[in-house]
């Protein structure tokens, strides 16, 4: 047991792992190159309560802490699938918050009991070909009609997007009104309107699916506005600081993770009669990633305990998104060069490492991003 952690989260941190150990990670490969990994993994983990650690009971939640969520992100990074882990996250700490942060009582029972569940699967509609990082450039529309909205535009870089039942989506309701015109929406994929238009062929993360989405003359009732009209900016902003936080918990771990083979591999590798790891060249590049990566993680823990606390600390986050994503790219870039022709070889488990590393510093805010937040909060 360590800061900030206690008991019951370590009892929690041994049922993930013999979960992941057990169930996802003799997979990792096979799903890798299907590029897809099977909607039963939701299911399973609905079943033995991960999607809802820190959601209440009577919604079929745990009832836990913001703290078992890290445990969960940590310990996905074991799954070996960047992928993997990545598409549960979107499902436990990014789609579904919302829902029931912002959701009515109607919502809660129909749409949140239901990812708890791992029956309904959910992705986030937030990116566009021309908006990511900023959200109030998004060109969606939910133009209101009686009864309810007509939803016209399209979404780039959506995970889950393929298989999802359910998103939560990001539009402009008011053109004219700023961030004060942007609102959020839960649609069924099934609506009449909504079209999956293709999966993206990427660099790293394969067994995720990520998907383009339209939307033409989509109709959604009154009752899919999600929080109230014209707060969705402020909402999804919310959102984002956990998407950031829990993302840096499970890529500064997965780090380790990528050190703990440089290292073992160091130890074997003999050139010039010797260890590499007995090269000084060598051992002090490993000595400054795992002093790298401990000062990452244990911001990480700064922010996740204070979240904890009730607070909202979006200096600490942003530190912690921006530092985790240099570090963990650098150490598996790092690594890589340790394992030499090996590592650029597809044999060997640090390329899969080092492609999927490299997207903690794009996805939910670019490090350009990060450091503006930061700057701002310095009074820069």
């Amino acid at each position: 047991m360590a800061w900030p952690f206690e008991s019951h989260h370590d009892e929690l941190r041994t049922s993930v792992r013999a979960f992941v150990d057990g169930e996802l990670a003799p997979h990792a490969d096979e799903w890798e190159a299907e590029g897809y990994f099977p909607d039963s993994v939701f299911r399973r983990m609905g079943e033995l309560g991960f999607l809802g650690l820190s959601y209440p009971e009577e919604y079929g939640g745990g009832g836990g802490d913001y703290l078992c969520n890290v445990v969960l992100a940590e310990e996905l990074s074991r799954c070996n699938s960047g992928g993997v882990a990545m598409a549960i996250a979107v499902q436990t700490d990014m789609a579904v918050p919302p829902v029931h942060k912002f959701g009515s009582e109607e919502q809660k029972k129909k749409y949140l009991t239901a990812a708890i569940s791992g029956e309904k699967i959910f992705c986030l509609g937030i990116s566009e070909p021309d908006a990511g990082s900023d959200v109030a450039g998004i060109k969606t529309t939910a133009k209101k009609i009686e009864g309810g909205w007509v939803v016209n535009g399209a979404k780039l870089w959506i995970t889950n997007g393929k298989r999802a039942d359910c998103m939560t989506l990001v539009a402009k309701t008011d053109r004219d009104a700023g961030h004060q015109g942007i609102s959020l929406f839960i649609v069924d994929t099934d609506t009449p309107g909504y079209h999956v238009r293709r999966t993206l062929d990427k660099l790293g993360m394969h067994a995720s699916d990520t998907a383009e989405i339209s939307f033409t003359d989509m109709f959604l009732p009154d009752d899919a506005l999600l929080g109230n009209e014209g707060e969705g900016f402020y909402n999804i902003s919310w959102e984002l600081q956990g998407e950031r936080l829990i993302g840096a918990a499970g890529t500064i771990v997965g780090a380790r993770r990528t050190l703990d083979a440089a290292i073992a591999y160091a130890k074997e590798r003999k050139t010039f009669g010797k260890p590499i790891s007995k090269h000084q060249a060598v051992r002090h590049a490993l000595a400054e990633m795992a002093t790298e990566i401990q000062a990452a993680q244990q911001l990480v823990y700064l922010a996740a305990w204070k979240v904890n606390r009730g607070e909202y600390p979006v200096r600490e986050i942003s530190m912690a998104k921006l530092l985790t994503g240099e570090v963990s790219w650098k150490v598996s870039d790092r690594s890589l060069q340790i394992f030499g022709g090996y590592g650029y070889s597809m044999e060997f488990p640090v390329q899969r490492a080092w492609r999927d590393s490299r997207l903690i510093r794009i996805g939910g805010g670019t490090d350009e991003v990060m450091r503006e937040v930061i700057g701002r909060m310095e009074g820069l």
